[in-house]
């Protein structure tokens, strides 16, 4: 069976999700929040969440949206980001890309040159 609305897709990733999508989530979901599987009592704060993270690739698509319970909604967030900053790291290692050096040399007030040797 075909959609007889078409999925929305923001123009950008900080696009606003319109009420009309959020409520057309919501409803698809039957009101359950996606993270914990508890029902979203009325009047609970809640959210949109990407189930594929932006930073990770996902699309800011009605498709990759489901309702969270704020809270929860926040700690996969945070789980998100340190998941993105770990591949980012190890992909760094990957293609041999070094951290910046420390600075091992500076002048004093007193325009003598320090030298402090690198500790590894």
């Amino acid at each position: 069976m075909t959609r007889s609305v078409p999925e929305w897709i923001g123009k950008t990733d900080d696009a606003k999700v319109p009420p009309r999508v959020r409520a057309r989530i919501f409803d698809a979901c039957g009101g359950v929040c996606h993270l914990s599987g508890r029902v979203i009592a009325e009047g609970e704060p809640w959210e949109l969440d990407h189930v594929i993270a932006l930073v990770n690739g996902g699309e800011h698509r009605e498709s990759n949206l489901r309702p969270a319970l704020r809270d929860k909604h926040r700690k996969k967030t945070a789980e998100d980001v340190r998941e993105k900053s770990q591949i980012r790291r190890t992909r760094k290692g990957a293609l041999g890309i070094k951290k910046s050096r420390t600075i091992t040399a500076w002048r004093g007030f007193d325009g003598r040159i320090i030298r402090k040797g690198r500790e590894r």
